[in-house]
């Protein structure tokens, strides 16, 4: 009898919030034993210290994070912060599965990263999105994995069916609401209590965001005929999690509402974590709290003849940890939906 090999997993960056995610999902996953857990301020001090709703580790020690204390590990989750990770991950042996969910290695276009973030381009590895057309093959093949953005995770899984069927021309408006968790767990005055609660507020307006080129370049991967034109404008609204994205672009002619349910209802006729809702019902963040799922819904404006899209996902979990875990299985061969659930936590 073949016993299991257990998968030995580090997290770096673990008392961050994406890094606290993504331990959180592995510590439920049937495959998986979690080894170091490393970081930068908080080395010495106890894990417990600083996630207290993971108790089966709260008496785990955290490491520096350095390439010594993340050898011997068959996985690698980078939590780190932009930049952070290019230096460590090329200490890291080709056998490794590194999975980065900092922005590092995502952009394609070198010029697209000096100009959004202002730092060399470290490269880019293959884009962990499964549900864009043709990259599962991609991620299956592959020792490292660039988790996407969680803006940009939420705004393709949107309009991946409309562009993937030409059925909307190249002018896209975006208006996503992100809780506060998107900005990280470091104190920052905008983000006390009594800044956010009772208040929505848009930041980084003006296409400056740093996710916008990530959109394009994912439109154009589902089959955009050329890079189009998105106008991103982010919100911040009074919840700790959850993305909830508006997407508007328009139509071809000829295409009616129809078309458009036809087209999404047989994009994701097979994802396991995307739902096209029932005609009527929308996306809403209070639906996929917890869960690696993301509920897509379509209209159609027949005043000004666009297409609206809009989807809910938990922006820790589809949108930065969830997604790593996905890509974890794919790249090792396991169950795509292993260790991850669609269901979501109510009220």
């Amino acid at each position: 009898m073949i016993m299991p090999v257990t998968i030995r997993v580090a997290v770096a960056g673990c008392t961050g919030y994406a890094g606290g995610e993504a331990l959180r999902l592995l510590l439920g996953h049937p495959e998986v034993e979690i080894g170091a857990v490393t970081a930068k301020s908080s080395v010495g001090s106890l894990l417990g210290d600083h996630l207290p709703h993971l108790p089966a580790l709260a008496d785990r020690p955290i490491v520096e994070t350095s390439a010594e204390n993340l050898a011997g590990h068959d996985v690698v989750v980078l939590a780190l912060p932009h930049g952070a990770s290019a230096e460590i991950a090329a200490q890291l042996g080709d056998d490794v599965l590194v999975l980065d969910m900092g922005a590092d290695f995502r952009l394609v276009s070198g010029d697209a990263w000096k100009k959004f973030y202002q730092s060399p381009h470290a490269g880019t590895w293959p884009y962990g999105l499964p549900e864009i057309p043709g990259q599962r093959d991609v991620l299956r093949a592959t020792k490292r994995v660039a988790i996407p953005g969680c803006y940009p995770t939420s705004v393709t899984l949107a309009l991946a069916p409309a562009v993937a069927n030409g059925l909307v021309t190249d002018d896209i408006v975006v208006v996503a609401a992100s809780g506060t968790s998107g900005a990280g767990k470091a104190a920052k005055v905008n983000l006390l209590g009594a800044e956010v609660m009772g208040s929505v507020s848009a930041y980084g307006v003006g296409g400056v965001h740093r996710h916008t080129p990530e959109m394009v370049q994912n439109l154009v991967a589902c089959g955009a005929s050329v890079p189009p034109k998105v106008s991103f404008t982010p919100l911040l609204a009074p919840m700790p999690r959850g993305i909830l994205a508006t997407c508007t672009a328009p139509l071809v002619d000829g295409v009616d509402p129809e078309a458009v349910r036809d087209a999404y209802t047989a994009f994701y006729a097979e994802e396991p974590f995307v739902h096209y809702l029932a005609e009527g019902r929308w996306p809403q963040t209070q639906s996929v709290v917890g869960s690696n799922a993301c509920h897509v819904q379509t209209a159609v404006d027949t005043t000004t003849g666009r297409l609206v899209a809009v989807a809910a996902i938990d922006n820790l979990t589809k949108g930065t940890a969830g997604a790593a875990v996905q890509c974890l299985n794919l790249a090792l061969g396991l169950p795509e939906t292993m260790g991850l659930s669609d269901n979501g936590v109510a009220p």
